[in-house]
């Protein structure tokens, strides 16, 4: 057990917690969660619910970690959370559990920069090094892929997905999914480019961003249906190795998107 825990705090015995991890003033801590070592929780956090917690997360103040779904189906059933490490939550935060008609389980990756008011919903899928900005609403079943970025107040509709190094502008609201790499903001939210910039901080080659530019011509620029214009994107594909890993990721979002791709 933790021996950094605030008088205040009450923390269930049978939670397991590693003995480096601080627990601040009037933090709740259930029976059925685990904490690695080096997490930190500031004051009135409440973690309860069949929650793992990886190694050296922050937890800001007033947090709520792995509450029971929002979703009228749950009867009660062990769903889980489960946290990666190294990740920083702001003020009222509030990540649920899973239910039994997904997988069971709600999963957040490592290094992500989740702000205060983002509430992450059951089932969904948060990959890791993301940037969710303040007031992030998110239904159930959403999928996040790594590096991507969602402005603050941005509502994404259930089920929806936001492929790894996309951007998505503050205020928007997501009924359609936003591809790998693209950018879009707006209400709805509509396509913009390509998250060109954001690329190039993360080292993708100048030849690589050219491709994933042409990508995006591929799909909205040139009238095509979505099959069109994946048999292009794999034909550039084939003609560009060095792009070929990056254009696969595109592919492979396109083909497993369930409610369709953002439209201009």
């Amino acid at each position: 057990m933790a021996t950094n825990i605030h008088p205040t705090a009450i923390v269930d015995p049978a939670a397991q917690i590693d003995q480096s991890v601080q627990i601040g003033p009037y933090c709740v801590i259930g029976p059925n969660v685990s904490v690695g070592r080096g997490t930190v929780f500031g004051p009135h956090c409440v973690v309860d619910g069949v929650t793992s917690i990886g190694q050296n997360n922050t937890f800001y103040r007033f947090c709520s970690i792995g509450g029971m779904p929002q979703d009228k189906k749950y009867a009660g059933e062990p769903t889980r959370l489960e946290i990666g490490d190294a990740n920083m939550f702001r003020e009222y935060v509030t990540l649920n559990t899973g239910t039994v008609q997904d997988g069971g389980v709600t999963r957040i990756g490592h290094d992500n920069w989740v702000m205060a008011y983002v509430h992450v919903a059951h089932d969904c899928q948060i990959g890791s090094h993301t940037i969710l900005a303040n007031g992030v609403q998110m239904g159930g079943h959403v999928h996040v892929g790594d590096w991507a970025i969602v402005g603050g107040l941005a509502a994404v509709h259930q089920f929806g997905k936001i492929g790894a190094h996309a951007m998505v502008g503050g205020s928007s609201a997501l009924h359609m999914d936003v591809p790998p790499f693209v950018m879009g903001s707006g209400n709805p939210c509509v396509p913009v480019g390509i998250n060109g910039e954001g690329l190039k901080r993360r080292g993708f080659t100048p030849e690589a961003i050219a491709a994933l530019r042409d990508a995006y011509k591929i799909i909205y620029r040139r009238g095509l249906s979505l099959e069109d214009a994946k048999s292009q994107l794999k034909e550039r594909q084939a003609q560009d190795p060095l792009a070929a890993e990056s254009l696969q990721i595109l592919l492979d979002f396109l083909t497993n998107s369930t409610r369709g791709i953002i439209r201009p």
